[in-house]
């Protein structure tokens, strides 16, 4: 894959490349619309293709939030079409790496010395490249060793692509008002939290010791004296990616181990701990040859504050659901209803979110659960095209939810769809034991 010598950083440069993804993007459409009306018949599949091809190779060089954006696209399975899927996937673990220049100028930088001096061996071609970070393999000590490298320029340029993207993210989700600020100031501060490795090395640490006891889950270890704020090294853990890992098994009872193992990590963070990884994408899981879980990456760790945690929770409770005065007051409490509602928006909402969760928290209704379950996930992208296609959603102020719903939402979200993957058959309650 060719290498990178520099990225774009300004706010002109990378709005530049945007445009020029847009300009191909529009003739996309126009070919599309063309070749329609000689077969009226045609599919849009040609298009997603074309469309998700231009989309990424535009984004894959900017790096940073752009292609974090594309990555967790990549991970709503029920919404994107499968194009987009399929090629926003690859912003996970395959994107073009920092020349060997470019990395030895950033060990200079930011360690003081150049990496051949500091590790015993240090190979300079990355064996991982992904949206804010590349990792490349060495050795010190007789360890093997992981050490990721941060993209120059990626946190300067949080803040002027999140300007860009603005305008369309508000016509998209018909935010209005000032407090729409809110959603974006929370996407900006947790990707700039994703930038600081000295951050990341000791939110991994601690989860690494909290988690110690879940059976069936390992952790690197994080050496501080060879980090830096932008330079990370850990252990190198041997594994293959979970996605690689669930296209060939056919193993129910691995399927069901390893699902169990990302359950109670994900449940005991959450209950437990009131913080939980809230990056749960395939590209941040690795399977070794005994079937255990290795989670890989810390960056993006959300804090899950007691006034939205209870709330949020009795939500997933069937007698809440279906009491209509205790279901109505916890949807205030989490800001989906609003003060300022007018009549028909109150009775829309109640009824759209009693919709979706009565579906979404089924997993939290008995003592297990089955993630291999078509009906499921077929009736969650069922009911994801329906409000798609819901003008009269459109039409309703988008501002709906508290902001701590972005990443808790992304969080289930790509949690179910990594134990559909597994095909897991998980006890729900497993978690409990674990202190």
């Amino acid at each position: 894959m060719k290498t990178l010598d520099r990225i774009p950083t300004t706010k002109i440069e990378r709005a530049g490349q945007l445009v020029k993804t847009g300009f191909k993007i529009g003739g996309n459409y126009m070919a599309y619309y063309g070749e329609k009306i000689v077969n009226p018949s045609l599919s849009k599949d040609k298009l997603n293709e074309n469309n998700a091809e231009d989309i990424y190779d535009g984004l894959k060089n900017l790096k940073g939030s752009a292609l974090k954006v594309a990555q967790m696209l990549s991970m709503d399975k029920n919404i994107m079409p499968r194009a987009y899927v399929e090629k926003f996937s690859l912003s996970q673990f395959s994107v073009p790496p920092l020349s060997a220049p470019l990395v030895r100028k950033t060990f200079k930088k930011y360690l003081g010395e150049f990496p051949e001096a500091i590790y015993d061996s240090f190979t300079p071609d990355s064996v991982n490249a992904a949206s804010i970070g590349q990792v490349h393999m060495a050795e010190k000590d007789g360890k093997k060793l992981a050490v990721k490298i941060q993209y120059p320029g990626v946190a300067e340029s949080i803040s002027s692509d999140l300007a860009i993207v603005k305008p369309f993210a508000i016509k998209m989700f018909n935010l209005q008002g000032k407090d729409s600020e809110k959603y974006f100031k929370e996407v900006e501060n947790k990707l700039l939290e994703e930038t600081d490795y000295d951050l990341e090395l000791k939110q991994g640490t601690e989860i690494a010791v909290a988690c110690g006891k879940i059976p069936n889950l390992k952790f690197p270890k994080y050496y501080p004296e060879l980090s830096s704020k932008k330079i990370l090294t850990m252990d190198w853990m041997e594994g293959e990616h979970l996605s690689e890992f669930t296209a060939h098994n056919t193993d129910r009872a691995k399927g069901d181990k390893l699902g169990q193992a990302l359950w109670d990590f994900y449940m005991f963070q959450i209950h437990k701990l009131r913080q939980v990884h809230a990056d749960p994408h395939p590209g941040n899981f690795l399977i070794d040859k005994e079937a255990n879980l290795i989670a890989i990456d810390f960056g993006c760790i959300k804090q899950v504050p007691e006034d939205f945690y209870v709330p949020y929770f009795e939500l997933a409770n069937p007698a809440i659901i279906d009491n209509l005065k205790l279901f109505n007051a916890k949807l205030y409490e989490l800001e989906i209803l609003r003060m300022d509602d007018t009549k028909e928006e109150v009775e829309y909402f109640t009824g759209l979110f009693h919709q979706l969760l009565s579906l979404f928290t089924l997993p939290f209704h008995g003592e297990s659960f089955d993630f291999s379950n078509e009906e499921f996930f077929g009736n969650i992208a069922k009911m994801g095209e329906e409000f798609s296609k819901d003008t009269q959603l459109r039409k309703m102020n988008g501002n709906r939810g508290s902001k701590h719903f972005l990443y808790i939402n992304r969080t289930f979200f790509g949690l179910y769809n990594l134990l559909h993957d597994l095909k897991a058959r998980i006890d729900t309650k497993s978690f409990e034991q674990y202190r």
